[in-house]
């Protein structure tokens, strides 16, 4: 089989038209503050929800909206959700504004096209949208205006950074901040240009932790996504990470940067060489990243996304300090049982053995890592951790990397009433059982997958 060549991004596409050396496009984003608050499970009754709009590698007149509770596993909320009256919906970013809607702002023609403007709609439920308006950037002579993304700075102020060009060098492209001037968004600052990123970087992304900005970047040359830093969100930004630093490969552009309930930043970004959308995780304030996965269900249908995250009512709830018995959701007369200090799901019914239902008794507490998550304990005072991703059960030995091990976030499960429990440091993995063992492995998107990973709190065997 001949192998995949990389395919070109649109930006190489505009060079190779225009024989022009590298483009300069630089695109901010980031929808919503950000920071360490948001670095926890959610409280027993409410749920995390991430949300993206996506335009579709085969469609840009339209938009999807996609959800998800752990930012691995994304489930289609609504196709085709919105279509502008006219042109175009590209580079769809969203965030939600404390008026309680949801606004999307995006490129409002293809790339080859002059597009002078930037279109805005806005919806209550995040399904139905209406379309708002679009906006003439003012800038003298402006030949395109792409890729707007929200970011919402710490001081409250909404920001839209959009990357401009001009009829003098059509191809070369500047990042400019507007900034709301009113709450209803339809008034907007004159455009100031960006620094520091540079003409050879486009698909910037900023993050704000405490009082710095990261600014996650590609380098329209080498392919890769670098980073670097500002004490202003316009400047002068210094890069200080480049080429492969973080192990992400070239042919990487769009990223998105988001925190996890367990701290953990997560980086999201299109691998459009090989048709994949990937995420990475950092846990040492974006230092050293894991190794790319391809976001399951997603990947080749999803295009430059940005991520919002929200806390909202409805989540799964778990009695504390109580003794109950585990059930599978799909196999509805196995449970959960200690066997030899393994976590398996044989049969148990009211004919089984007084130890039989001990073994399949425990008490939920709190999460030894975090205490809005949840930790196992069997009759011992033994605790259920992932040891190389099977359920077992030992003795807390009082270690960081113990109580981690031993901590899962409730997330809803796939049958009413059913939780799906994810591992708190290894996110987007959960209890799972196959061959009737439970095992700790990353959700692949499918159904049966969710079908074999929720459980029922059930009244205690014992």
């Amino acid at each position: 089989m001949t192998p995949r060549p990389p395919a070109p991004s649109r930006r190489a596409l505009l060079r190779a038209m225009a024989v022009l050396p590298a483009a300069a496009l630089v695109l901010g984003e980031a929808p919503g503050l950000l920071g360490t608050a948001l670095a926890a499970a959610p409280a027993a009754g409410s749920a995390t929800r991430y949300t993206i709009v996506p335009f579709l590698n085969s469609d840009d007149g339209t938009v999807n909206v996609y959800q998800s509770d752990d930012a691995t596993d994304f489930r289609l909320v609504q196709s085709s959700a919105y279509t502008p009256p006219s042109n175009r919906i590209r580079d769809a970013s969203v965030f939600k504004h404390t008026n309680g809607y949801y606004y999307v702002t995006y490129t409002t023609h293809t790339w080859q096209d002059a597009s002078t403007t930037i279109g805005f709609a806005r919806s209550s439920d995040r399904v139905n949208w209406t379309f708002l308006y679009d906006y003439t950037v003012p800038i003298t002579n402006l030949s395109r205006a792409w890729a707007p993304e929200w970011f919402v700075d710490s001081d409250g102020s909404v920001n839209v950074i959009v990357s401009c060009s001009v009829t003098s060098d059509e191809w070369i492209f500047t990042p400019y901040l507007l900034k709301a001037t009113n709450s209803a968004l339809t008034a907007w600052s004159s455009p100031v240009a960006l620094s520091g990123i540079g003409s050879n970087h486009i698909d910037t992304y900023i993050v704000k932790v405490g009082s710095t900005y990261h600014a996650f970047t590609k380098n329209e040359t080498a392919k890769y996504i670098e980073y670097g830093t500002a004490s202003s969100l316009a400047g002068p930004y210094t890069i200080t990470r480049t080429g492969d630093w973080a192990g992400w490969g070239s042919y990487r552009e769009g990223p998105s940067v988001i925190q996890l309930d367990n701290g953990a930043w997560r980086i999201f970004f299109d691998g459009y060489g090989d048709g994949n959308y990937y995420y990475s995780d950092s846990y040492d304030s974006f230092a050293t990243w894991s190794a790319p996965k391809a976001l399951p269900g997603i990947s080749g249908t999803a295009r430059h996304f940005t991520v919002i995250k929200e806390t909202v009512t409805g989540g799964p709830s778990l009695t504390k300090n109580a003794t109950r018995s585990l059930r599978s959701a799909n196999y509805t007369t196995r449970y959960w049982q200690e066997q030899s200090a393994l976590l398996n799901l044989p049969v148990v019914t009211s004919s089984s053995t007084t130890a039989e239902k001990q073994a399949s008794t425990f008490t939920v507490v709190a999460g030894l890592a975090d205490a809005n998550a949840y930790s196992f304990r069997d009759a011992a005072g033994n605790y259920l951790r992932h040891y190389s991703f099977r359920g077992r059960f030992d003795a807390n030995d009082g270690t960081a990397s113990f109580a981690k091990d031993a901590t899962f976030i409730a997330r809803t499960g796939s049958a009413s009433g059913s939780i799906r429990f994810e591992s708190y440091n290894y996110p987007g993995y959960y209890l799972r059982h196959y061959n009737y063992q439970l095992r700790v492995e990353q959700s692949d998107g499918t159904d049966l997958f969710r079908q074999d990973s929720s459980f029922v709190a059930a009244t205690a065997w014992a």
